[in-house]
């Protein structure tokens, strides 16, 4: 899956537990509408009743439902950029301007640590690791 329909799924749910989530969600609900689709109003309600998943989630600590949750909006992002392949630079600058502006500092590390970008040239060699990366060469 595209690394920025990753992050952007991270970030919706992230955003979720913010006090900017009213302006996290119209972002969002824009995307669909800019897309002409007639799911707006339907996302915008979805997106009220995760929200509320996202806070119990929160305050029982169960980072597995926010993780299910965040697959989901990856999913749903990743179906209307593939019905509207012009939408993939609206939502990364809905991620960038809208949703990583919003999140905590945990969250927007957590968002970020997916979205890697690397250019090698001539006989140049990127490595890039989301964790631990040990690199032996002779």
């Amino acid at each position: 899956m595209d690394p920025v329909l990753v992050a952007a799924g991270t970030a919706v749910v992230g955003a979720m537990a913010t006090d900017a989530w009213q302006q996290a969600r119209a972002a969002v609900v824009g995307l669909w509408r800019r897309a002409g689709s007639a799911e707006a109003e339907a996302v915008e309600d979805e997106l009220a009743q995760v929200r509320v998943q996202v806070l119990a989630a929160r305050a029982d600590q169960d980072d597995d439902t926010e993780q299910v949750l965040a697959s989901v909006w990856r999913l749903r992002l990743r179906d209307l950029v593939h019905r509207d392949p012009a939408l993939g630079a609206d939502l990364r600058r809905v991620l960038d301007e809208e949703l990583l502006p919003v999140l905590d500092a945990p969250d927007r590390e957590r968002t970020r640590a997916v979205l890697m970008n690397a250019t090698a040239s001539g006989h140049g060699r990127v490595y890039q690791s989301a964790g631990d990366q040990h690199i032996n060469e002779s």
